[in-house]
């Protein structure tokens, strides 16, 4: 979520790897951070809209493989990206292309609120979180949630609890394997159970 972030830039939750946050710093306006993307730092050019931990950020500019970006006081308030620090690695995931193929859901980098991890389980690799109570009209058993930017199933919900279940694919790129009970995550609901349940309240 970002103020300069454009409704059609869209993201599919496929993670492509995690990246070390280099610097972080408040600024009277929000803040400012720097990322290492490394080898996904190919093809980035000033202008791009990048998912970081599932926040839609503008890349304001590229040294090699370190990206700058800005965040107002509104997107830290807003998502997680408030708490972070230098050395935390965070989710990120590039801006779909035309002909690019859509292996999760429509992502979009707009966060709808922050959830508690509530518990995790090892064997088998799951989940359980808590959202905002706002927020859990919009779960849908076997719908897609995007969790740090990462495109999930719901596999069970109960009011404004949800569990997901975690494949090794999504341990070995993201972060979610270093979730622990008590941490907050970025949240963005589907973006098409909003419009169906919006379009059946109206109709």
């Amino acid at each position: 979520m970002a103020a300069s972030a454009s409704f059609l830039k869209m993201f599919t939750g496929i993670v492509e790897g995690t990246a070390e946050v280099r610097e972080f710093a408040r600024v009277p306006e929000g803040a400012r951070l720097s990322v290492d993307l490394g080898p996904l730092s190919s093809g980035v050019m000033p202008g791009d809209s990048i998912l970081v931990d599932g926040c839609c950020l503008t890349a304001e500019s590229i040294d090699g493989s370190i990206a700058r970006f800005s965040a107002v006081s509104e997107t830290l308030s807003l998502t997680t990206l408030g708490g972070l620090q230098a050395g935390r690695s965070v989710n990120v995931e590039r801006s779909l292309r035309v002909g690019d193929r859509l292996g999760g859901h429509f992502v979009y980098g707009h966060i709808d609120g922050v959830g508690e991890v509530l518990k995790v389980t090892e064997a088998p690799a799951s989940l359980k979180v808590r959202v905002p109570a706002a927020l859990s009209r919009y779960l849908v058993p076997k719908g897609s949630i995007a969790v740090d930017g990462v495109s999930l199933t719901l596999a069970e919900v109960e009011g404004d609890v949800f569990s997901v279940a975690l494949v090794p694919f999504t341990l070995e790129r993201t972060t979610l394997r270093k979730r622990r009970a008590g941490d907050q995550v970025n949240i963005e609901t589907d973006y098409l159970a909003r419009i169906v349940l919006h379009d059946s309240r109206n109709s």
